[in-house]
């Protein structure tokens, strides 16, 4: 079972919770971006696109490598995989469910259905 209580994955889960971040880590997964880089698909200021990236920081989503004035940012997937796992469980249980579900409507078909008996198909 996972973890629920874990704080890294309340800050993965804040992170991906926001389209432009989400967006963010998308070109991360290409390779790495600078800051403007990643910057500039948006209508945002540098200033807003660093709060972005300081929250995927904080997450563990991204690293940020300082050379010289750029800031480059790459993509660390390791939070992810437990959000993944967290993920997963409740993927299980709905397939369960589901699974459930349509052997009950495949059940009350058959008996609404009535079967045809010898010679009925003349």
């Amino acid at each position: 079972m996972v973890e629920l209580e874990q704080p890294q994955l309340n800050t993965v889960f804040h992170a991906l919770g926001d389209a432009t971040r989400r967006r963010m880590l998308r070109e991360l997964a290409l390779g790495e971006r600078t800051v403007g880089e990643l910057a500039e698909p948006f209508t945002i200021s540098l200033a807003a696109a660093s709060k972005h990236i300081k929250a995927l920081e904080n997450a563990g989503l991204i690293r940020r490598e300082v050379r010289g004035r750029t800031h480059l940012c790459r993509l660390d997937p390791g939070p992810l995989a437990s959000a993944h796992q967290w993920l997963s469980f409740y993927e299980r249980f709905w397939t369960e469910r589901l699974d459930v579900l349509e052997r009950l409507l495949r059940k009350e078909d058959e008996l609404r259905s009535p079967t045809p008996k010898k010679g009925d198909d003349q």
